[in-house]
């Protein structure tokens, strides 16, 4: 074969592949994430909060897209082992005791505040989040507003959610995954 067809036959491999990853991509993104998706991800308890959006983001460094979603779970303990997530508490881990079938039963100081956790769907493989590695629910986080923006967490940049707490003094809280579970880390208040 001479050299023109080798570099025929490449730039034709090249192409296909990069048309089968912005198809890949487009999947990704078009997939409707509704009440339906979370109850059959999380469970009855759980329901989208109206208005908040699904933010994308690789979430745990392994180069494959995840999916976080602000929402409300009424009792996310009772649907943990029937829908294969993990209930985890990084509020009350940060101070001391995040042991989540203790603090589940804490009451939010607040009734908007009441029943607000954050979904986290880690995705595996080309499917992306659509096949779910891991799935969390991060309970007892009082939150206005939720974002997704990468932090400097000593020499490496990661990916976290960042919360504005309900608190008087509009606190900011980044959430991140550490290899194992997600922690909780105050950030101080916002300067508005």
């Amino acid at each position: 074969m001479s050299c023109r067809r080798y570099f025929f036959l490449a730039i034709t491999i090249s192409l296909c592949l990069s048309t089968i990853t912005r198809a890949a991509d487009t999947k990704s993104r078009e997939s409707k994430i509704d009440n339906d998706f979370v109850q059959r991800q999380f469970g009855s308890t759980c329901k989208m909060i109206p208005g908040e959006k699904p933010m994308f983001a690789d979430m745990n460094g392994d180069s494959v897209e995840d999916v976080v979603l602000p929402a409300r779970c009424t009792n996310p303990m009772i649907d943990q082992s029937e829908h294969e997530f993990t209930v985890l508490d990084p509020y009350y881990a940060f101070y001391g005791y995040g042991n989540p079938q203790v603090t589940s039963g804490f009451i939010a100081d607040t009734p908007d505040s009441k029943a607000m956790v954050v979904l986290v769907i880690h995705g595996q493989g080309t499917e992306t989040w659509h096949s779910p590695k891991e799935k969390f629910v991060l309970i007892n986080l009082s939150f206005k507003e939720v974002s997704v923006k990468s932090m400097q967490l000593k020499k490496k940049k990661i990916m976290a959610i960042y919360t504005q707490e309900t608190d008087g003094n509009q606190s900011v809280a980044a959430i991140f995954w550490d290899g194992k579970k997600y922690k909780y880390l105050p950030m101080g208040s916002s300067l508005e």
